[in-house]
Order: C-alpha cells, then structure tokens, then sequence
C-alpha cells in the first residue's frame, strides 16, 4: 500500500503558504503518476484545495485564473480548473502503459461551515447526523460532485475502450449528512487561535470516515465475484468455441 500526496492532480506550485497557486491544468503531477507502475488499485480524489486562489496554466501561458482580482487576468472561476484537472488525471490513467489496475474515484468530500465562512467565524457544532429529508447537496458542493461525475463518466466510456476499469467510490451523499465529523473549534493547536478559524473540513472524529473502509471493502469484494462470474463466462465461451 502505497499514500502519494498531490493536492490538485495536476501539476502544481504554491506561490505563498496557504495561499496562491499555479495549475497547469494540462500537465501531469508525476508525485503520483510516475509511481503507479504495477499498481493493482488506484485511487483518486482532490477537492477543498482548489477553493485556494489559482492562475490557471495551459501550453505553458497563463489562460485565467480563480479569485485572482486582477483586471489583466479572465477570472473562469473554480469549476473550470476542478474540470481540467480531472480530465487530465484521467488522461494519464488511460494513456499508461505501465498501470493496468482498477481505478477508484473517490467523490468530493462536503465541508459543514454554519453560521458563516471558514474565514468569517462559520463553526460546525452539531454532534448528531442530519436526516436525509432535512437537507440536500446544494451550491458550490453539488456543482463540484457533479463535475466529478461527468469527468468520471467520460473517462469510463473512454476506458471501456482500451480495457481500463474505473469504478465509483460514492461518499458524497453519505458525507454530507455527517456534519458532526469534523472538530471545529477543537481543531487547533492546543495554542492555536481559536477565533481565526474553525476546522469544519476534516474528518478528525470516529464515526463518518470510517465508513469509507466500509465502502471499499464492500466494492472490493464485488470486484472479487466480478472477476470470477467473468471468468466462468469467458472459460465457458472458450468451450462453445471448441466444439
């Protein structure tokens, strides 16, 4: 088992601590890329970094950028880069020739900032799930999942072609009704700030993010019978072709 980091996919570089990146969206990040070779499982996911401020790259020219603020530079806003980083994510996932797994996305993991932004005193103080008929994935959240999809999608129609395998780790839904995951204010050092910021993002409490082992354990295992009902029907195609 292998963890490599990249927070946007892509290729990237952070311009100021916490603040400020360059993406190019159509470059690969070879922190991970370049290290799949033989992989059995691969799986993907990024999705709170790119609410950072970003100037988008493409051919090596700046083409715009998100939460920039300048006049010289066409804003295109965050689903742009969230949707081209994607796209070439899966581009170097399908055009390897030395990774031949199967391919999880796991999908965009919501934050639960009440009462206002990260920045602006928003917390996150509930300790029970919500009730599926109380909320519903709405905003910025169900925009980025939905981009996740339909990158997913046409990545997978794409795959089924060369005889890649991508399967879809689904947490969002189940995430979202989880807002009592995350420590808020207890999210800090035992110094830290306590008004500058509650950690409304993480999954730093037991319960929520459990489930995710639960889930791909569960998909593992289809994948196991999967397999198998395939090799009965191509041993037993082989057969027919014999006779």
């Amino acid at each position: 088992m292998a963890f490599l980091w990249t927070t946007h996919l892509v290729k990237s570089k952070e311009l100021t601590t916490g603040g400020v990146f360059n993406l190019y969206l159509d470059e690969y990040d070879e922190a991970w890329t370049s290290q799949i070779a033989g992989f059995d499982y691969l799986m993907i996911s990024s999705g709170q970094w790119f609410l950072h401020p970003m100037f988008y790259y493409e051919n090596g020219q700046v083409i715009g950028c998100h939460d920039c603020f300048l006049n010289n530079v066409t804003e295109l806003g965050i689903y742009h880069g969230y949707r081209k980083a994607f796209r070439t994510a899966f581009k170097a996932i399908l055009n390897s020739e030395s990774y031949k797994g199967i391919t999880y996305l796991r999908t965009f993991s919501p934050s639960h900032f009440e009462n206002g932004l990260w920045n602006q005193g928003g917390n996150c103080l509930r300790t029970e799930p919500f009730k599926s008929k109380d909320t519903a994935l709405e905003g910025m959240n169900l925009e980025l999942y939905m981009t996740q999809m339909e990158e997913f999608r046409r990545a997978e129609r794409e795959g089924r072609k060369k005889g890649f395998k991508l399967r879809l780790l689904d947490t969002t839904q189940a995430m979202w009704l989880r807002p009592d995951g995350h420590p808020s204010k207890y999210g800090h050092w035992p110094q830290g700030n306590e008004n500058l910021y509650n950690d409304c993002i993480h999954w730093c409490l037991p319960g929520p993010i459990d489930i995710w082992s639960d889930f791909l354990l569960h998909m593992l295992k289809m994948e196991g019978i999967r397999s198998a009902q395939e090799r009965v029907q191509f041993a037993h195609q082989t057969e027919l072709n014999q006779r």
